[in-house]
């Protein structure tokens, strides 16, 4: 599709047998091989207490990427506010622009391992939902409870390991407006005190809020004239609202005159149908253990998956995200991306894939790659 840039989204997730070093040197190489595919940017995730993932520390994983590329950008898809302060957030990321000007992403979330399908009130999306289907034929599936988790003492352990005995956190919209002030050198505390991060105060960054719904996040991006990036991949069934609520929202800064937005989804290419979901077989038991605080388990081979004891219920709890996963040849995966891109209108596309095989992950990015520049010249 003419215009609209690819970038990636990685969990750096680690393979049943292999090991998180392998996973960073995995995910290090796909950077530098996804470069060359053109890919416009990559961005690492950020996750706690998963086993099978080993992206914990977002700006960490960045600096070591960073050094190994030259003109991809890169940034976090998404610091995660809700355990972390302005401050500490806008240093680190102030130490990677130092050495590496020019090419940082500060993408900004607010997940402090609750699980939250949505961040916030909204209201309804304008474009119409006719039996799950968006006008266009995009698959919006009902919203997904996280009810069940609510008490669970694996949530309560990582919400407590990752925060400060007695601390609180600070509110999602402050915080922002916290290190959008440092940034800009402008902080100045209720009392009057200027504060400057060094480094940090200047750098060249593009700041980005990351959202599942029209909520908190959308309305923050919104009001500050960021850009926005929606989770179709995590929370397919509010992708419209979370757009929708954006534009809404927008208003004019210094950075945007108009509202800009990627949207996320999981994507596995192949040269055939049949390979690309025998590649994809995982991917249901990896969401599973997900939904069930397990954590992230190590991504399995297909036969492994196959071999897993696998339920009704356990269907019905990765439904949503099974179903919305875009698994094909190259052609039938860009089909359904400029399917997405024509209903939410996104100025781009973040695309996230998880296969056992690192080279199998490779070829799926470099497949999708060649589809999306011969749909761009024609």
């Amino acid at each position: 599709m003419p215009g609209i840039p690819l970038g990636v989204l990685d969990l750096v997730p680690v393979s049943c047998g292999s090991t998180p070093a392998e996973a960073l040197r995995h995910s290090i190489d796909l950077a530098r091989r996804t470069e060359e595919f053109g890919y416009a940017r990559y961005w690492f995730a950020e996750h706690h207490l998963n086993p099978g993932v080993a992206g914990t520390s977002p700006a960490v994983v960045l600096a070591l990427t960073a050094s190994a590329t030259s003109t991809i950008r890169l940034g976090s898809g998404a610091v995660q506010l809700g355990h972390r302060t302005a401050l500490s957030t806008v240093e680190e990321f102030g130490l990677i622009d130092a050495l590496h000007p020019g090419r940082l992403d500060l993408g900004l979330g607010r997940s402090a391992g609750r699980p939250q399908p949505s961040d916030g009130p909204a209201a309804p999306p304008v474009t119409p939902v006719v039996d799950g289907h968006a006008p266009n034929g995009l698959l919006i599936p009902q919203p997904f409870s996280f009810a069940h988790l609510e008490g669970h003492p694996r949530v309560a352990l990582q919400q407590k390991l990752l925060n400060l005995p007695g601390a609180r956190p600070q509110d999602y919209a402050e915080q922002v407006d916290d290190v959008l002030a440092l940034l800009r050198g402008e902080y100045r505390s209720p009392e009057g005190v200027e504060a400057h991060a060094v480094p940090g105060e200047g750098a060249d960054v593009q700041v980005w809020i990351l959202g599942s719904s029209g909520g908190v996040s959308a309305q923050t991006a919104g009001r500050n004239g960021l850009r926005f990036a929606a989770n179709y991949h995590v929370s397919p069934a509010s992708v419209l609202e979370a757009a929708e609520g954006y534009r809404a929202a927008f208003k004019p800064s210094d950075e945007l005159e108009r509202p800009y937005l990627t949207v996320s989804a999981d994507v596995v290419v192949a040269e055939d149908e049949a390979t690309a979901r025998e590649l994809a077989t995982g991917y249901g038991p990896w969401v599973r253990s997900i939904r069930t605080a397990e954590g992230a388990v190590a991504c399995p081979t297909p036969a492994q998956a196959r071999a897993l004891p696998w339920t009704d219920a356990d269907r019905q709890l990765v439904a949503d995200r099974v179903e919305t996963r875009f698994v094909g040849s190259a052609r039938t995966v860009a089909d359904r991306l400029e399917r997405l891109q024509e209903a939410t209108g996104a100025d781009e596309l973040l695309i996230t894939t998880i296969t056992h095989g690192h080279e199998e992950r490779v070829r799926s990015y470099r497949l999708l790659a060649e589809e999306w520049r011969r749909r761009g010249a024609s």
